[in-house]
């Protein structure tokens, strides 16, 4: 039997949706630590979203 919850206290509407995110989000987690790709620095990151956000304000105008 599925166990409702309060929408106020989760954002699922049930216990076993809540424990399926929790399993597929914690695969995500396990998924990322894994992988062998090297780091990319935190600085790289914004310098590319800086452009991505300066490309899309320039084709806005």
């Amino acid at each position: 039997m599925s166990t409702a919850l309060s929408p106020i206290e989760s954002q699922f509407a049930t216990e076993e949706e809540a424990q399926a995110h929790d399993r597929w989000f914690r695969a995500k987690v396990e998924e990322a630590l894994a992988d062998p790709r090297p780091l990319v620095p935190h600085d790289a990151v914004l310098a590319d979203i800086r452009g991505v956000i300066a490309a899309a304000e320039a084709k806005r105008r």
